[in-house]
Formats: C-alpha cells, structure tokens, sequence
C-alpha cells in the first residue's frame, strides 16, 4: 500500500500503540477512527496533503483527461 509508506510521524507512533492492544480493544479503536473520519469527512471526498500534492504534480504531467481518449482507437496511444 502506497500510503504506509508516506505515514506521518504521528500515524506511526498511533499504529505503534494499537498494535499494543489486544484484537477486541484494536476493532474499538477502528470503529472509533472510522466515526471520527466520517463526521469530518461523510462522502470521502476530501484529500489529504500528499494526495494534493499528488493531483498537482499529475496536472503538470502528461496527465490525460479520460474525455480526450479516443477509446475506439488505443492503438494509436501505444
């Protein structure tokens, strides 16, 4: 996972502990995570500042809108 590997600080010290805990104790702190990432986020639709940065870098790229794929004709993107 992609992700992981660009964890904050914080993030790794949080995993750190619930790793601590005992299975029942770690799915409570899962549901608890979950509510909390809901009530700040109900549709998933907001980025996290690596995804922006992400999103910024690919609109500087040769990043190509799927309405300019000319989808009956791939071969000409090979």
């Amino acid at each position: 996972m992609k992700g992981v590997l660009n964890m904050s600080a914080q993030v790794k010290k949080i995993v750190d502990m619930l790793e601590m805990l005992p299975e029942q104790e770690q799915d409570l702190a899962y549901e608890l995570v979950k509510r909390i990432v809901l009530a700040w986020d109900p549709d998933y639709s907001k980025v996290t500042a690596s995804e922006a940065k992400e999103l910024e870098e690919a609109k500087k790229s040769e990043y190509l809108d799927e309405s300019e794929i000319d989808w009956d004709h791939l071969e000409k993107y090979a």
